[in-house]
């Protein structure tokens, strides 16, 4: 006899159909066929499915059984297939009736007493679901709470299969999950992030971070160890705004499809803080494997992504993140097929100015030679560097003024109150515009709509470009950096004053400014023989 259950097929972080057909009582040497380019642990099924069967009272078929995942060209992935492949035997060796299961999704892995546990990618199950116009999907419990945020289709929490054969058989009755309208946001201690109260001083770049987080812009702070560029950069998530519901789960559903869900406690209404270390390769910041996946800037997606030690990543890698920057999206090709992935996110790096790190720095001798300075910064591209809106060089706190506790400096609350003033007013700019949240989004149509600016900054602009040499590219950054300032002092034109910020913000960008940073080489020959 032949069963067919529906299921699908994680591709990215979205969901492809998959037919699971099984076929019973043919003739040859009893044993299961799994055909359908199932991987490992896909083939690892009919061990966990027959334990399954056979604790939860049903009998492993006894004659040749084939199961089919169709469509054939499709890589099936993961234990994601358990639950509907018992299903399908049960059908098929006329165990259970030969129910209706057309208007469902089925997925869950089951363990050898036959409980279901949780799959990835239930988010991406649903909204497949929904497309289809299917009456709803059957999960492990868990991953139905996280299915039910989908509106439009219903999540029955599955325990077990027999729990799933008295549903299906309708010996009992099972309320779906009831739809999340409204995401909570809970404190959670464990990732405290700190407060901007306990940084001391460095004024201009709490500045700086402010208009960073209120646009969403890319930030790198230069600075010698000490500086604080470490500990003002971990704060930023504590002065970022609350994403929307479509931001959440959008960030929901790439964490679904890593699988990084699957433990119960998914941060709902959290913007994700990724910090990879300097030595991830490039497939773990892109994404890829055998099967394309999300890399840490996806996981990253309308939240921060934190490079502490810039120039320590491989270059390889830094490169990967150019195009990506530029469009919010990463194409990766494999063997397998190819997925699209968003990614979206705020870049925030730290670096020292060079390897020992005390170059320009007063009162502390650089230890480098002048060309290793420079080798040190060109391990960073000037390509990279000009998708980066804010490049700000820090300086030491003043150690007395710390030991007097001088400073009396503002809370996160404070920064953040303002930073959401500015998102509001962005978000209403941008009501009309699909996946547009943010002034650093803005392509150059959105650009020349919405940064209008006074003559005089306009001339600013003009006059920079010219003397640094800017690109194109930073061209439009610096608008749009300085429209974010605007939008933070509740101004609708940018002012000569919001120009001014966004061009000083631009260090990097100015042609020379490392070589004329640089002392000449007969000082470097003074100092060591000083030394």
């Amino acid at each position: 006899m032949l069963a067919t259950i529906s299921s699908a097929a994680l591709q990215g972080i979205d969901a492809e159909l998959v037919h699971v057909e099984v076929n019973s009582g043919e003739t040859g040497e009893p044993k299961l066929i799994l055909v359908g380019l199932p991987d490992a642990a896909v083939k690892e099924s009919d061990d966990r499915v027959f334990s399954a069967l056979s604790n939860s009272g049903f009998k492993a078929p006894r004659t040749r059984t084939t199961i089919n995942l169709a469509p054939g060209n499709l890589r099936k992935e993961g234990p994601f297939y358990d639950l509907p492949i018992a299903l399908g035997i049960l059908i098929a060796t006329e165990q259970i009736p030969a129910i209706d299961t057309s208007g469902y999704l089925i997925a869950g892995e089951l363990s050898l007493s036959g409980a279901t546990r949780p799959v990835r990618g239930a988010l991406a199950l649903a909204r497949l679901a929904r497309k289809l116009g299917k009456r709803g999907v059957l999960l492990p419990p868990v991953s139905a709470q996280e299915a039910a945020l989908v509106e439009g289709v219903d999540a029955y929490p599955i325990t077990s299969l027999d729990h799933a054969v008295r549903f299906l058989t309708g010996e009992i009755i099972l309320a779906p999950v009831a739809h999340a309208t409204a995401i909570v946001i809970t404190p959670d201690p464990e990732t405290s992030v700190g407060d901007f109260s306990e940084i001391k001083g460095q004024h201009a770049l709490r500045r700086a971070v402010e208009v960073a987080a209120a646009g969403g812009h890319n930030l790198l702070i230069i600075g010698p160890p000490g500086a604080g560029k470490s500990m003002v950069a971990k704060r930023i998530p504590a002065i970022l705004p609350d994403p929307t519901l479509d931001e959440s789960l959008e960030i929901l559903s790439i964490h679904s499809a890593a699988g990084q869900t699957l433990g119960g406690s998914r941060n709902f209404g959290r913007r994700p803080v990724r910090t990879p270390h300097h030595t991830i390769s490039d497939v773990g910041l892109l994404g890829g494997g055998t099967v394309p996946g999300p890399g840490e800037i996806s996981l990253a997606h309308h939240g921060v992504l934190f490079l502490d030690e810039l120039p320590e990543f491989k270059r390889s890698a830094l490169e990967v993140l150019r195009q990506p920057l530029e469009d919010g999206v990463v194409s990766i090709s494999r063997s397998a097929g190819k997925v699209t992935l968003p990614c979206s996110f705020m870049l925030v790096a730290a670096m020292n100015p060079c390897p020992c790190g005390y170059f320009n720095v007063a009162g502390r001798a650089c230890q480098c030679p002048k060309q290793r300075v420079l080798d040190y910064h060109a391990r960073i591209s000037g390509p990279l560097l000009d998708r980066i809106d804010i490049t700000l060089e820090t300086r030491p706190v003043d150690v007395q003024a710390l030991i007097r506790a001088e400073f009396t400096e503002k809370p996160s609350s404070w920064y953040r109150a303002r930073v959401e003033a500015a998102r509001e007013r962005q978000a209403h700019r941008f009501h009309e515009e699909h996946g547009i949240f943010c002034n650093a989004q803005m392509g150059p149509r959105l650009l020349h709509r919405h940064c209008s600016a006074s003559s005089l900054a306009l001339r600013q602009l003009e006059m920079a470009m010219q003397r640094f040499g800017l690109s194109a590219r930073a061209h439009d950054r610096i608008l749009k950096l300085a429209r974010t300032r605007a939008d933070l002092e509740g101004r609708e034109k940018i002012g000569d004053g919001d120009m001014a910020f966004a061009i000083a913000c631009r260090m990097l960008d100015r042609r020379g400014w490392l070589g004329e940073a640089l002392p000449p080489k007969d000082m470097l020959t003074m100092m060591q023989m000083k030394k």
